[in-house]
């Protein structure tokens, strides 16, 4: 009978595990410690409350240096009438923080008092004069912090469930504590199983990956409140693993197993979690992360049962796995709320697909354009980990959809703040290496740059759709041998906007190193045998190879590979890089950075495209003070097949 459980909904998922740990008594705090009050204990929850031992202050203090009165006998005092107080029997002489004589109720501040000394032209000794004249009465405790005017000995100060931050040290010590009770960490085994794996630093080749989810994880648990440890690396052995899980059971109090959580030949988690205890949930209806394990293990003597769970080996799928089920164990063994993300709504930019079945975890880039935020998807792959660093924040489509419409508005989880958000550039449009480097340079104005790269018709469309702050294109009109003037023309039509030179780039045939196919112009693709990659519809390097190709005559339909696209420069080069083409059109940095070789045919203009409405305030400023800038265009021209000579040129004002 097979074991893997199809597509349990996660409210079912989660039902099934709560309700094992209330059966083996793991679904409270796992424990207490008493801890010294003491830096260390930042971010630990506490694990009951703290009542005040004594009051703050814990007697009546002078808010001000001056003189402890009676303010009774103040009345009266007026500027044209003074009062004379003396010295000892109506009048002491009190510093900030100085308790009160226990005659006294007010301070009148040093400022107000006219000294009665004898010692004219000399320095006034305040604490020894005779007496003092006053022209203001006091009112009952002015000037005075009363005992208790911050804490009252026996109330509350903070409540059990509170995560530590550095001000609760300071008033849990002003409340006269010196050691608290916490609730203890969990310890959590993290586990990574894959014989392909290799560990950082160690030698890669051929099918061997770098083992980082293991350093993903344990990171999300440290600053989720727990202990991780790393293991090394086990290979896809089920004996060995099944003897490492057991072992861990015996010391942690939650194993996380990495990778062998699906139903290949080499997938073990699920069996040796059945064979230590019980398997309950394999498959989870969630988008990334569909194989995830939960089950629980017993240890050797079967007297402590221990949760497992088995995370994908797809790093977004693994790390997204932490979220939805670690982070809400931990914070229950812990005491404290789970963490809960601010939401704010947002429009997508473009349609998106989902599978019907999953609840399908979406990860996006956010800006705000014109007082409302807009959410550019990002790479879905389960193992493109990168799009969880570019992520500002994730949506989740409700298994039964198959998918939103552009422009539909959705929830977003915030990764980051609000005020990151607004600070943030958006550029939808063609891709080009050089706004990695803008990025960089942005971040010194307290801009974000984030990029989504359509292509330059997209970035076009983004603009008419209210979508973006500005768009790279590079457009080519065949008839004229202008860049992007005859589109924006057809496609932003009553939209104006500014045309910004931003650089010249040389386009050519990104080739392996070597060129052994002897690729030299474009009339070389007519070969038998070569493999082209392509960029999508839409795209500037699109629309120049098509351009020039059909000039030469070549048949587009005979070209093996035409029908195979990528999204940037970049993407063209690691197909030529691994082997999947043979060449493909793209800019000589691409090349470069993969140590490829390029073969130059092109020079193209390359101008972001601007609404003129975003140039009314400073928002954009940063971008254009770079484009003048020696140093940052020096940056830009260092690199391989780039020209700077006209960046910053305005060339058309509106479209």
């Amino acid at each position: 009978m097979s074991i893997y459980l199809h597509d349990i909904p996660l409210p079912q998922a989660r039902e099934r595990f709560q309700a094992s740990l209330v059966e083996h008594g793991l679904a409270g705090i796992l424990g207490n410690e008493k801890v010294a009050l003491d830096v260390k204990v930042l971010g630990r929850v506490l694990s009951v409350p703290v009542w005040a031992r004594i009051s703050s202050p814990h007697y009546h203090a002078a808010a001000m240096d001056g003189y402890a009165v009676k303010a009774g006998e103040t009345v009266g005092a007026l500027p044209s009438k003074p009062i004379f107080l003396v010295i000892g029997s109506q009048a002491a002489y009190v510093d900030t923080g100085d308790p009160l004589p226990e005659w006294a109720n007010a301070v009148i501040p040093i400022e107000q008092i006219e000294p009665q000394t004898q010692n004219f032209g000399q320095q006034i000794n305040f604490p020894s004069i005779p007496r003092i004249g006053i022209r203001t009465a006091v009112t009952p405790w002015m000037h005075v912090r009363t005992m208790g005017e911050d804490i009252v000995a026996t109330q509350l100060v903070l409540p059990a469930g509170h995560v530590l931050r550095p001000v609760d040290l300071g008033v849990i010590a002003a409340s006269g504590e010196q050691w608290i009770e916490v609730s203890k960490k969990p310890r959590v085994a993290v586990i990574p199983t894959g014989s392909e794996l290799v560990e950082i630093g160690g030698n890669i080749k051929a099918g061997t990956i770098i083992e980082y989810n293991s350093l993903v994880l344990a990171g999300q648990i440290e600053q989720w409140g727990g202990t991780a440890v790393r293991f090394p690396i086990v290979s896809d052995n089920k004996e060995q693993i099944k003897n490492v899980v057991q072992g861990a059971a015996e010391e942690f109090d939650l194993v996380l197993i990495n990778a062998g959580s699906s139903a290949g030949s080499e997938d073990f988690t699920a069996s040796v979690v059945a064979e230590l205890g019980k398997l309950l949930v394999h498959g989870v209806a969630v988008r990334p992360g569909h194989p995830v394990i939960l089950g629980m293990v017993v240890n050797q003597s079967g007297s402590k049962w221990v949760p497992v769970i088995g995370i994908p080996g797809y790093p977004v799928s693994a790390a997204l796995t932490g979220e939805i089920f670690v982070e809400p164990l931990l914070a229950q063994w812990t005491g404290r709320q789970p963490f809960c993300p601010q939401e704010i709504k947002a429009n997508l930019t473009k349609k998106v697909t989902s599978p019907a079945g999953d609840d399908d975890y979406l990860r996006v880039a956010v800006g705000e354009i014109d007082g409302k935020f807009i959410a550019a998807p990002l790479t879905r792959g389960a193992g493109v980990i990168s799009s969880l660093v570019k992520a500002d924040g994730i949506s989740i489509i409700e298994r039964g959809k198959q998918g939103l419409e552009a422009g539909s508005e959705i929830s977003v989880r915030l990764y980051r703040s609000v005020t990151e958000l607004r600070n943030t550039i958006l550029a939808i449009g063609s891709h080009d290496i050089s706004l990695d480097i803008l990025s960089q340079h942005l971040s010194k104005y307290n801009r974000r740059l984030v990029s989504a790269n359509v292509g330059s018709l997209g970035g076009l469309h983004a603009i008419k759709r209210g979508e973006t702050h500005l768009a790279g294109s590079h457009l080519l009109d065949p008839q004229t041998g202008d860049y992007n003037t005859t589109y924006i023309q057809q496609y932003l039509s009553g939209t104006p906007v500014r045309l910004m030179v931003w650089l010249y780039r040389l386009q050519g045939l990104i080739v392996k190193k070597g060129n052994p196919k002897h690729i030299y112009t474009l009339a070389d693709l007519s070969k038998q045998g070569l493999t082209y990659v392509n960029r999508q519809r839409g795209s500037g390097t699109r629309v120049l190879f098509d351009y020039q190709a059909t000039k030469l005559g070549i048949k587009m339909e005979n070209m093996q590979g035409y029908e195979n696209e990528e999204y940037t420069h970049l993407g063209v080069g690691v197909a030529v890089a691994s082997g999947r083409a043979d060449c493909g059109l793209g800019i000589a940095a691409a090349a470069e950075a993969l140590h490829l070789d390029f073969v130059p045919l092109f020079e193209e203009r390359y101008d972001l495209v601007i609404p003129i409405r975003f140039l009314d305030n400073d928002f954009l400023d940063p971008i254009f003070e770079l484009a003048q800038n020696a140093q940052f265009r020096s940056e830009i021209s260092s690199m391989p097949g780039y020209d700077t000579r006209d960046m910053g040129k305005i060339v058309d004002d509106e479209g």
